[in-house]
């Protein structure tokens, strides 16, 4: 779906800049132009950042596994 209107910016095109690195709205404005013309979107723009920067972080800290240690068992003589 288009965000921004004015360049041509597309949800799709935000979330893939997160993927490429971009950890903030500044950094996707920067990056994009997206809410640099008239900013109507910019509200819009920041909660596509928002989401898809909790949802990454979400899916790395699923990532993680959770070890058990389980003690050897020593049988005394």
């Amino acid at each position: 779906m288009y965000v921004c209107l004015c360049n041509g910016i597309t949800d799709g095109q935000i979330r893939e800049a997160i993927y490429e690195g971009c950890c903030s709205y500044r950094e996707v404005r920067e990056t994009l132009g997206v809410g640099s013309q008239c900013g109507k979107c910019a509200c819009l723009a920041k909660q596509i950042v928002r989401e898809t920067v909790s949802n990454m972080h979400t899916a790395h800290v699923g990532q993680v596994g959770v070890q058990t240690f389980t003690p050897a068992t020593y049988a005394v003589a």
